[in-house]
């Protein structure tokens, strides 16, 4: 069972990125560094509602 999770930087707050998770193994929010193109640099990027 995979839904759609959309990923906001940490640092500016915009909502960058959207990804697919498995809700079964994963029951946590998702938290990656990404590339935040408005920071212009590498941040963490965590799971929104």
């Amino acid at each position: 069972m995979r839904v759609k999770v959309i990923m906001a930087c940490t640092e500016c707050k915009r909502r960058n990125y959207i990804t697919m998770k498995n809700k079964k193994t994963t029951t946590e929010r998702l938290e990656l560094s990404k590339f935040c193109k408005f920071c212009n640099k590498h941040t963490v990027h965590k799971e929104t509602k």
